[in-house]
């Protein structure tokens, strides 16, 4: 059974096509003098994997486990999100 994608993946990947094509818009333009680039599914992947990489995003096989949450400090109580009162105001 597959895992439902996450909802804002649409939205990013969207976000990241529009870049990927300005700025390969400005590549051809200004490093290949206005010639059709046939390698721009090539470029589009490496500046997609790049930018995601960037943000923080990392693609992996949906049977890789992900990367376990960072310990919390150690003056973090377990249990206690950090930045967090425990006292009622």
């Amino acid at each position: 059974m597959s895992a439902a994608p996450d909802p804002r993946s649409n939205e990013i990947l969207l976000d990241l096509l529009k870049q990927a094509a300005t700025a390969h818009g400005v590549h051809e333009q200004e490093e290949l003098g206005g010639v059709y680039d046939e390698g721009w599914p090539e470029w589009y992947a490496e500046h997609m994997t790049r930018t995601l990489a960037e943000q923080g995003y990392r693609i992996v096989p949906a049977d890789e486990p992900a990367d376990p949450p960072a310990d919390p400090p150690a003056d973090t109580p377990a249990g206690t999100p950090e930045g967090t009162d425990d006292d009622p105001v």
